[in-house]
């Protein structure tokens, strides 16, 4: 697995405890405690990457999340001059 957090990409909790270099425990705490946000499917939990991302550093979230609206206002302007 690379070591690039994909922010649509979906993760296991093991694959989130080897991205984020953190021992189980530690990651079933963060999941109680609401600080990493995930659903449950079935017994298992599902991280999304742009919650790791914003874990990890919440101002590369904010940017990215930011350069996306900036975008988006682009192209809604194009489409809504024809």
């Amino acid at each position: 697995m690379a070591n690039e957090i994909k922010a649509h990409a979906v993760y296991t909790t093991n694959e989130t405890q080897k991205l984020l270099k953190i021992s189980k425990s530690t990651l079933k705490r963060m999941l109680k405690s609401g600080l990493l946000r995930a659903n449950k499917v079935g017994r298992q939990y599902r991280i999304l990457g742009k919650e790791i991302l914003y874990v990890v550093s919440p101002s590369v979230e904010k940017k990215a999340v930011d350069r996306y609206l900036q975008f988006k206002q682009k192209v809604t302007k194009r489409i809504n001059k024809w």
